[in-house]
């Protein structure tokens, strides 16, 4: 039997992860132009302890200070992420969880509060200190929780995580020109490396995840493609990919949901019988037996006629839609296609931050350089779908994006704006 692949579910996939990331870029630089980022003060940051920019300073001592400021960050990212692996490795799963909530507590409270108390001077509105903070403390709160908190729903934690990317991305956009893209492109170089190559600290911290069956201890983004059937009844099966929530049980197999109308039992249509049958193939993991329909809903059904051809007729539709041919009677070969479907992509925080960057560094100099630097980022994200599609591996998301959309920044700054402007100067455009 061949293996799921993403391509199966291509479109659905490329859409649940462009979309927050295009929303993401979006607002970034709407908080660009609205909040004028970089006419506020450098501050010293992780990315800039070597070299503080100054515009008086020459191309040469702007290159090697953006240089050392590039290459110092990139070596504490590497080593952060080297003592997290050491810390999942020694299973300080909780210590990590607990360092993840307060790393989001910390990023909305204080950097998002800055940029939420800059938004209310800018527009002048008209709210008192009191409720100023019971809103921030209460936005802030949730957001914490919603990093690891298992009964949280799944949308409200991608809202989370689009909004932490937002603001650091804000916070980012405040470094200088030339560390900013030092910064980048040293990261696309480090992303390459730090999953791709042997010993990798990436590598190895998804080849632990994937052995102990954890999730990853990061904070990334779960899109989780949903596929529909309509039923006759008015019910409808809805198969949900992914890890841990919705309509996947924590061990990983795939729960089918009938989602009906409040019509009787004896009304139950061909989605609802596959559901059943589906149930017990789920238990089949911790040991219960798998039968196709329990005696209780045999009798149920029992106006429809003969038990075994009822499940046999209406299994059909469940089976056409999962893909699982002649082998439904063997519980385990389904156990093990399900954990093949469950597999949802997942985007690192750290993607959806610089993509903003990017794009939010060319909002500071003209919009058409914002359409080219977005255009060559979604596409460079498109490219690296469908190779994960085809080598079915973790693959890092920001080398052909970002190397992409920083080449397409450069040729449309110096070639096609000059070129334009010109050709529109002169009224030759039609």
């Amino acid at each position: 039997m061949e293996s799921s692949s993403i391509l199966d579910s291509l479109g659905v996939e490329i859409i649940g992860v462009m979309a927050p990331v295009s929303i993401c870029m979006f607002l970034v630089v709407l908080l660009t132009y609205s909040l004028s980022v970089t006419s506020d003060p450098q501050i010293r940051t992780a990315a800039n302890l070597i070299y503080i920019e100054n515009p008086s300073d020459s191309a040469t001592v702007k290159l090697e200070g953006s240089l050392e400021n590039a290459i110092v960050f990139v070596v504490l990212v590497a080593f952060v992420t080297f003592v997290l692996v050491l810390l999942f490795y020694y299973n300080f799963t909780n210590f990590l969880k607990h360092y993840m909530r307060f790393s989001a507590f910390f990023v909305l409270g204080t950097m998002g509060g800055a940029i939420f108390l800059s938004i209310i001077q800018h527009f002048s509105v008209p709210v008192d200190s009191i409720t100023c903070f019971v809103l921030l403390f209460n936005f802030t709160v949730l957001g914490t929780l919603s990093v690891f908190s298992e009964g949280m729903p799944i949308v409200v934690r991608q809202c989370y995580m689009v909004v932490m990317g937002i603001v650091v991305a804000a916070w980012f956009t405040k470094l200088p020109e030339w560390t900013t893209w030092f910064i980048l492109v040293a990261l696309a170089l480090y992303d390459l490396v730090a999953v791709l190559a042997p010993g990798g600290p990436l590598k190895l911290l998804v080849e632990l995840a994937s052995t102990r069956d954890q999730e990853l201890p990061a904070m990334v983004y779960e899109a989780r493609p949903t596929v529909s059937r309509s039923g006759g009844g008015g019910s409808s099966l809805r198969v949900l990919v992914g890890g841990g929530g919705g309509g996947v049980s924590d061990s990983g197999s795939v729960e089918l949901q009938a989602v009906g109308d409040g019509a009787a039992t004896h009304n139950l249509d061909y989605n609802a019988v596959a559901v059943m049958d589906v149930d017990g193939v789920g238990r089949s993991r911790e040991g219960h037996s798998a039968s196709p329909v329990s005696s209780e809903h045999s009798r149920e059904l029992g106006s429809v006629g003969n038990r075994e051809s009822v499940a046999e007729e209406e299994m059909s539709p469940l089976v056409e839609l999962m893909g699982w041919g002649d082998n439904r009677e063997e519980p385990r070969g389904l156990v093990e296609e399900s954990d093949n479907i469950d597999r949802g992509i997942k985007l690192g925080l750290g993607d959806f931050i610089f993509y903003s960057v990017l794009v939010g560094r060319a909002a500071m100099y003209d919009l058409m350089t914002v359409y080219a630097c977005y255009l060559a980022i979604i596409s460079g994200l498109g490219c690296t779908l469908i190779l994960l599609s085809v080598y079915n591996k973790a693959l890092p998301a920001l080398p052909i994006s970002i190397m992409l959309g920083v080449v397409f920044y450069f040729l449309t700054r110096l070639l096609m704006e000059p070129f334009v402007v010109g050709m529109t100067t002169n009224l030759m455009m039609f």
